[in-house]
């Protein structure tokens, strides 16, 4: 799943990410510097009372601050008065509260606007993704995508790029009031900046190659969570939790690995820093002290310089924090820009909505996966509006794929022939409108965690209860949910786990025959029954829906027995074709199946 930045692509999504919080930002960002005004105030104040109040040095101060002075008094009066300064001091304190405390809410409801903005954007662009997308990409990744790298780029805009503009103004303005106090000090002070800048840049890449890795990795190990988590049936079943553990513990310690050596880099990068920073300040302190003595600097500049060089020592710090986080988030806004830029599901160009209760046609269809052999060669029949159809085969013959060219799961190539319905070319009805009128049932039904009522009812939400179970009892479930102690309010774990297979599957018919569609599609979805509740269901489906198009993919002859013509697949080709009775008197694979499972063979003379 891995993509090229993109960085000029990246950054145009993010601008659209954050078309609903920008104000919000902005507002944050305005109250920042308030904070780093307040910030860069104080240390002046407190170098005035010291000098100029209680030194009686000569001011230097810009003429809109003695003027000031000169209102409040002057700083004689201020020497004999330091209450007032201190009380500036307090004013200023209050001021950068308040702006600290209208930030953090700013940029807080800035930040989880953001953030439901990225998943809704993601979640409704992920449900218009091609079905062959998802086939190629793991859930738990892209779960993973959708969660900590959304929680990485919310960190990263709402508590380092916000911090940016704070970051500049106390730059800034300590550089300017520092330059003012003494030009050679703030050369002294400065001189270390380039090497911790220089630094910084290049652990840069370093750091974010190692993010990258270990997301991928994280994302492995989500996989493995949400696989193992909804096939816990099977890996009890077969008795594999031991392999599954030491499988994902094997994961666990690679990606615990990868984080123990990007904390290595990071741990290098940090004391570095650090002891560069420390020495810049010992630095800084013991020669101007020395400027003091030699009375180059007198006691509140010197004060002040002190302030402003710390000042002056965090932003540089944070610098090595923000570069890390902008590794973290570039890898992160890679890894949700691979999801945003895969193209939808494209739409019907001519978008028609013919009537559907017409003859299906396969025309010499010849299909083939992505980066795969063809799956099926030249396969042509036509199944009339109506009338059932039957189809056999082995696995991997082809038959699931017919159906999911039919719902346009996926689409045919160029020169791979046509499936038409009434005349009409599927590719040029809409795709919702063949959807919603064509039912399918899968072997495997997903039902969702909610109650078997809003299971069954999920295509038409109107649906009463009385209209559930006149459902269900054409899916022969109906008696059977009634023995539950809740009855339809019965809750369904995920992926159906709390009900047997058959009830699985009677309960995913129900919802299909809910739909009360033209085309009707079971993909061996009678298989988890019985054969007589098998024969119920399509006794029951012939009453209900005598007038709609049928297709039975099954295994069981018994199933296929009264379809008005059946085909025979082997290896994505028509072996045979015709009625149940036709093919019975043929010598090939369909009376073979037949003899097998009647026991009239000699295959079932010996199993028995």
């Amino acid at each position: 799943m891995k993509k090229k930045r993109n960085t000029k692509q990246n950054l145009k999504l993010l601008g659209r990410f954050l078309k609903g919080s920008r104000l919000l930002f902005a507002a944050s960002v305005l109250f920042a510097i308030v904070t780093a005004l307040c910030d860069t105030v104080n240390p002046q104040i407190i170098r005035m009372a010291i000098d100029n109040a209680v030194g009686g040095a000569e001011p230097s101060q810009p003429p809109f601050v003695l003027d000031l002075v000169e209102k409040l008094g002057g700083f004689a009066y201020l020497g004999k008065h330091l209450w007032i300064m201190a009380l500036a001091v307090v004013a200023v304190a209050a001021v950068k509260a308040l702006a600290q405390y209208l930030f953090r809410v700013s940029n807080t409801k800035a930040a989880e606007t953001l953030v439901k903005t990225m998943r809704d954007s993601l979640f409704s662009h992920i449900e218009r993704l091609p079905y062959a997308w998802h086939g190629k990409n793991r859930t738990g990744d892209i779960i993973q995508r959708c969660t900590s790298d959304i929680d990485t780029m919310k960190n990263f805009v709402a508590e380092q790029l916000t911090s940016v503009f704070r970051i500049v103004i106390l730059l800034v303005l300590s550089i300017l009031f520092m330059v003012r106090m003494d030009l050679s000090l703030t050369l002294i002070a400065l001189a270390p900046m380039p090497l911790i800048i220089g630094y910084s840049l290049i652990f840069h890449r370093k750091i974010g190659k190692g993010f990258e890795e270990c997301d991928e990795n994280e994302g492995v190990l989500s996989a493995m969570v949400q696989e193992n988590l909804t096939g816990v049936r099977v890996v009890r079943a077969f008795g594999r939790e031991r392999y599954e553990r030491d499988r994902f513990e094997a994961q666990n310690v690679k990606y615990t690995n990868l984080w123990v050596k990007l904390s290595a880099v990071m741990a290098r990068y940090w004391s570095s820093a650090d002891v560069l920073s420390s020495l810049q300040v010992l630095l800084v302190i013991a020669v101007g002290a020395s400027y003091c003595i030699r009375g180059r600097l007198i006691t509140g500049e010197y004060v002040a310089f002190i302030t402003y060089n710390s000042m002056l020592v965090w932003p540089i710090r944070m610098l090595g924090r923000m570069i890390s986080e902008m590794s973290k988030a570039g890898v992160s806004l890679d890894r949700i820009a691979y999801i945003m830029s895969a193209e939808e599901e494209a739409p019907s160009e001519k978008a028609l909505t013919p009537p559907l209760d017409r003859d299906i046609v396969f025309d010499h269809v010849s299909f083939a996966y992505e980066d795969s052999p063809e799956m099926l060669h030249d396969i042509s029949f036509t199944l009339p509006a109506g009338k059932t159809l039957g189809i056999l085969g082995g696995t991997g013959s082809g038959k699931s794929t017919l159906m999911a060219l039919l719902n346009k799961l996926y689409l045919l190539s160029d020169g791979g022939g046509s499936i038409c319905i009434g005349g009409t070319d599927v590719k040029d009805i809409d795709t919702g409108y063949l959807r919603k009128n064509i039912g399918m049932v899968l072997q495997e039904p997903f039902l969702f965690s909610r109650s078997l009522q809003e299971n069954i009812s999920i295509t038409r939400p109107d649906m009463t209860l009385e209209d559930v179970r006149e459902v269900s009892r054409a899916a022969c479930l109906d008696d059977t949910v009634m023995d539950f102690a809740k009855g339809y309010d019965t809750f369904v774990g995920e992926r159906g786990v709390t009900l047997s297979g058959g009830q699985k599957q009677r309960a995913a018919i129900a919802r299909t025959l809910a739909q009360n569609t033209p085309i009707m599609i079971f993909d061996d979805s009678l298989s988890a029954v019985d054969t007589e509740t098998d024969a119920k269901i399509r006794r029951s489906l012939e009453e209900r829906f005598g007038s709609a198009s049928v297709i039975l993919i099954s295994h069981r002859i018994t199933t296929l027995s009264k379809a008005d013509r059946i085909i025979v697949l082997e290896k994505g080709r028509i072996l045979q074709a015709g009625t149940h009775e036709e093919l019975i008197r043929q010598e090939g694979v369909y009376r073979q199946i037949y003899e097998i499972q009647s026991g009239s063979g000699k295959e079932g003379a010996q199993d028995a």
